[in-house]
């Protein structure tokens, strides 16, 4: 016997809660290294080389289980929220191909990419993209019955982006946006993204020290 309505519903946005604080962590600890991540990342492999082979293998293995199940957990979100559609598989098929070809073109050297500046903005989308994925959660509590308001809309823009349209898909695989979005989605998308960013772009786009400090690597690593 298949779960309930309700029960699917409040799985589906506790997970979703619990990928928006796994992306919100990976997102500040971008914050936090990359300011000096070149630094970082040739200080901890030079420990890693000085240990052993298996250290390398053991921090290769936790950095991938970690983003693994970040990554994991992120396209949960994605492919729920889209429903029947096949788009968000596609896309996360079509984007982990995309980083397999860039990671053997930096590999090979034949690609120079600024990290300080790649996470940088890369963390901004995060943000845009981790409110979207909270905005969902909460719609499912609602629609679950755990919390109220669902009726309540804020906007209906339904009209001018309809959901079955090119627009109306991309924004919905991409951000999570809902033409139909209730009061209490909508303040939910606010009060996370405007701390959230304002904390991030005042770590992240500070100006890099001369050298990285000793305890920031050694907790980061």
């Amino acid at each position: 016997r298949g779960l309930s309505f309700t029960a699917q519903e409040l799985i589906g946005g506790s997970l979703s809660i619990v990928a928006v604080g796994l992306i919100t962590w990976m997102i500040f600890w971008m914050g936090k290294t990359a300011r000096y991540l070149k630094q970082h990342l040739e200080d901890g492999m030079e420990r890693a080389i000085a240990v052993g082979k298996g250290a390398i293998l053991t921090m290769a293995l936790i950095a991938v289980g970690r983003e693994g199940l970040e990554t994991a957990l992120f396209l949960w979100a994605g492919i729920e929220a889209a429903g029947s559609t096949t788009a968000p598989i596609v896309g996360a098929v079509l984007g982990l191909a995309t980083a397999i070809a860039l990671g053997a073109l930096i590999y090979r050297g034949a690609v120079r990419i600024n990290l300080r500046v790649f996470f940088q903005w890369t963390g901004v989308f995060l943000i845009i993209v981790a409110a979207g994925v909270l905005s969902y959660g909460i719609h499912d509590l609602q629609e679950a019955g755990v919390l109220p308001g669902l009726n309540t809309l804020a906007f209906d823009v339904s009209d001018t982006i309809t959901p079955g349209s090119v627009l109306g898909t991309l924004l919905k695989g991409i951000f999570n946006f809902s033409p139909t979005t209730t009061v209490l989605e909508a303040v939910a998308w606010v009060a996370y993204v405007v701390p959230t960013m304002w904390l991030f772009v005042r770590m992240a786009f500070a100006r890099a020290p001369q050298q990285a400090p000793q305890h920031a690597v050694s907790t980061s690593a």
